[in-house]
């Protein structure tokens, strides 16, 4: 059975545009995309590189242009997209954004926080726990931070 909806390609590879955004400024290619009643009310991209600020994560940026958007911080009634499974410090900031539904595309064995190294996105102790999915273009998603990184390495 497959778990994800129709809209749900449409806005994965919305991210993944923006992952290869990121990669064509010299980022590592993650994107990120939040959805409110099917608007796309956030988008982000990695800009660690451009900007300096080690917090300019993907989902970072869209978070906070969604909370913009909105009005509110609270972001209730959203899904994030995001091409690479968060780190700790963007899935702390999805749960205290109330994100009920978070869909990433491929899992981070050496950083990821929903569930392959942490799970911060199910730790009960936490006040909120999206709905997570993965697997959506993990293929795509892979292959995007397999070729950046084998060019930084210059093979």
């Amino acid at each position: 059975m497959n778990p994800f909806f129709p809209k749900d390609e449409l806005f994965m590879r919305l991210a993944l545009r923006e992952a290869e955004r990121a990669a064509e400024a010299g980022d590592v290619p993650v994107g990120a995309v939040i959805v409110h009643e099917g608007e796309v009310i956030g988008l982000g991209r990695n800009e660690r590189e451009l900007t300096g600020d080690p917090t300019a994560h993907a989902e970072i940026i869209a978070l906070r242009e969604a909370s913009q958007k909105l009005g509110n911080w609270r972001l209730l009634e959203t899904v994030i997209y995001i091409t690479l499974e968060p780190c700790a410090m963007c899935a702390g900031a999805i749960v205290l954004s109330r994100v009920p539904r978070v869909v990433f595309a491929t899992t981070d064995p050496k950083a990821g926080a929903a569930g392959s190294v942490f799970d911060v996105l199910a730790e009960p102790q936490l006040n909120h726990r999206p709905e997570v999915q993965s697997g959506l273009f993990a293929e795509e998603a892979s292959l995007q931070l397999r070729e950046y990184f084998a060019a930084r390495r210059g093979r």
